[in-house]
């Protein structure tokens, strides 16, 4: 991925800097309850501040489908931006026409301005060739920060990096460089863990992975589907029985670039899902007929550690069991103490990404020992598939 960086920015003293980042967060009681992806960004905004330029922050939130939506507004965020940054953050009451043009004149040297949702206007999502170049006006340089909005080809995401000298943000950057060493070049062998409830979701996902990995673990309800394609009776576990030729078709190709499949060998069971079910753990020969396999056993947690041990490199998405749920929680846990434990130790590069991703590792209590942990849902999971990133492919050249 040829792409430049701020290391590649040299006298922005002066310059307007059009900075695209993330900050689409939660809200409770009209404050930021989740500063997360604002934290990420900050690295950008505090480089390019002290370097004198003035930044000219870009950011949707919400859905408003190009009507001005007050709930929508992102005039609350400016503050929670100011109180992480440690600086004043301006507001402008439009990202484009007179309201932005004068909020961006009226900026002094490492200044930070905030414009309002660039969803507001209907040309963002169209990536309307005329709203891009409105932003743009307002600005001397581009660079975007937000990889987890760069699957789409919006305005302020591909459409304006036509327009102006164009630069990946630190957070990009670093995600960029994360999932180059993940999937593009590699240190192997390479082991993919992917889990979640449906195979129906995931299907790009894996008939890409299996050409590019060397081992794949499937986990969560995902694996009842593939356990199912093989004869194993499931009981009343999740399972899309449907997509059973689809599931043989992925193990086929598996074999194919020989890529080793890794299914559960036996499974924790219980009869209903809720905290603290009565459960067993059984053999899949054993799965009761009204049993519903919530879990993967002692003997699968194993499996997956010795494959943890044998990678270099690990990509995860998605858990191995029903993990919001104690005692479903086990393997899940087990085996992302188990690769943070190898990351620590410098045997294992570990990449992983996803929103029940992020949660299981944080309820694991790794998150911040892995490599590296993409927030950046849709965009992660895209690129998992193989799928060009527009706002990605915007900043090469």
């Amino acid at each position: 991925m040829a792409f430049k960086t701020l290391d590649d920015l040299t006298d922005i003293a002066g310059k307007r800097v059009l900075v695209r980042v993330d900050l689409n967060v939660p809200m409770d009681g009209g404050k930021v309850s989740d500063t997360t992806r604002i934290e990420r960004v900050l690295p950008t905004i505090r480089e390019l501040s002290e370097k004198g330029a003035k930044v000219v922050l870009l950011a949707h939130f919400g859905r408003p489908k190009g009507e001005r939506v007050a709930d929508m507004s992102l005039a609350p965020v400016a503050p929670a931006v100011a109180g992480l940054l440690g600086k004043p953050v301006a507001f402008g009451d439009d990202c484009i026409g007179e309201a932005a043009a004068k909020a961006v004149a009226a900026m002094s040297d490492g200044d930070v301005l905030l414009l309002e949702n660039t969803r507001y206007h209907k040309g963002e999502e169209k990536n309307d060739p005329d709203f891009a170049k409105a932003l743009a006006e307002n600005g001397d340089i581009y660079v975007n920060d937000a990889f987890s909005a760069a699957h789409r080809a919006h305005g302020s995401t591909e459409g304006i990096a036509k327009l102006l000298p164009a630069y990946a943000g630190r957070t990009m950057q670093a995600e960029l460089e994360a999932l180059g060493s993940a999937l593009g070049e590699p240190v192997r062998p390479v082991l993919a863990v992917v889990g979640g409830a449906k195979v129906s979701s995931k299907i790009d996902l894996l008939e890409n992975l299996v050409s590019r990995v060397d081992m794949l673990v499937i986990g969560g309800g995902m694996a009842n589907t593939f356990l199912a394609a093989n004869g194993v009776d499931v009981g009343k576990s999740l399972c899309e029985h449907d997509l059973a030729d689809t599931a043989k078709k992925i193990m086929a190709a598996a074999d194919r670039a020989g890529c080793e499949i890794v299914l559960p060998v036996d499974a924790v069971v219980a009869k209903e899902f809720k905290a603290g079910a009565d459960n067993e753990t059984v053999a899949l020969d054993a799965v009761p007929a009204d049993g519903m396999m919530l879990d993967v056993g002692p003997a699968s947690i194993a499996t997956v550690a010795s494959k943890i041990d044998a990678a270099k490199t690990l990509v995860w998405n998605g858990p191995l069991g029903a993990f919001e749920i104690e005692p479903f929680d086990k393997a899940t846990v087990a085996a992302a103490r188990h690769a943070a434990e190898n990351t620590r130790a410098g045997k294992l590069n570990s990449v992983a990404g996803g929103g029940d991703t992020v949660a299981a590792l944080n309820h694991a209590g790794v998150a911040e020992t892995f490599s590296y942990v993409s927030t950046a849902g849709g965009a992660f999971l895209e690129w998992l598939e193989g799928k060009d990133l527009p706002g990605v492919t915007a900043l090469e050249g």
